[in-house]
Formats: structure tokens, sequence, C-alpha cells
């Protein structure tokens, strides 16, 4: 495990911003880079030990621009008022063994149910999917929450 290396200026301690990773029920935003031009995609993700875990399938564009740079962006922030969130930068890991299981954690963590018509689609083609581990080289969070009162 890494230790969380917070910017500083960040609006919020490390136990607030593992708090709200843990808890905030939205897709993280992942920038990585998609033929030498930055692109984001969003998915599911959880947080866990220092890290931000997602998964995609193996077929994924995603999964061909992490290998050829894994260096990434996210970010997880709502798009409502207050803005609040956290973001930050770090590499990817992929990890095929540990795919199918990161996709049933996620289904529960975003969809509470496995039984679901959704949920059961989603299991029914996770064979060969592929986990993705993000361990961030630093994060920084902003809160406009006072002035947006």
């Amino acid at each position: 495990m890494n230790p969380l290396n917070i910017r500083t200026g960040s609006a919020w301690t490390k136990a607030q911003i593992e708090d709200y990773l843990r808890t905030i029920e939205i897709p993280v935003r992942l920038g990585s880079i998609s033929n030498g031009a930055p692109l984001v995609s969003s998915l599911w993700y959880l947080y866990e030990d220092g890290a931000i875990w997602c998964a995609t399938r193996p077929d994924a564009r995603l999964i061909h621009w992490l290998e050829d740079s894994p260096r990434c962006a996210f970010e997880v922030a709502g798009d409502n008022m207050p803005y609040k969130g956290v973001r930050g930068q770090g590499t990817a890991v992929l990890d095929a063994a540990a795919g199918e299981l990161m996709l049933l954690r996620l289904i529960d963590r975003y969809l509470h149910d496995r039984e679901s018509d959704f949920a059961r689609w989603l299991i029914s083609r996770s064979e060969g999917e592929v986990a993705i581990c993000i361990r961030p080289d630093w994060v920084n969070s902003w809160d406009f929450s006072g002035r947006m009162k």
C-alpha cells in the first residue's frame, strides 16, 4: 500500500478524502493517452488500500491505451452543486486474474444486487474481465460547499 500523497492546498484531509472515495457512488473519470492525445473514460470504481480499482472488458480500447502508457489521471466529482471532489495522477496496473471478482464487487457497490437484469447481463459476460488498479502518485480535493450555500 502506498501512502496517499496529498497536495498542498487540498480542501480535505487524508481521512476525508478516503471517506469520500469509499462512500460516494459515482463513476471515476479516468484520463489516459489515446494515439498521443488525452481521452477521458468513465468507470465504476472502488477505493481500497490506497488504490482506485475498476474493471473493463479485455477488448476495451482503454486496456490497450493503459498497456501502452500506464500513467493516468483521475477525478471523482459530482455534476451538481455544491462542486466538490478528488483528482490526481497515478499509474495503472492491469490484473486479468482479478477482473471477474472486481466486476462482482463493483456490481455490489453500484447496483447493490446481483439479481437485477443488468447485473445478470454483466455477470454473464464477465469471463476475461480485466481489473485496473490505479496507484495515485498524488491527490487533491476541492470543496465549494461554503461559497455555494
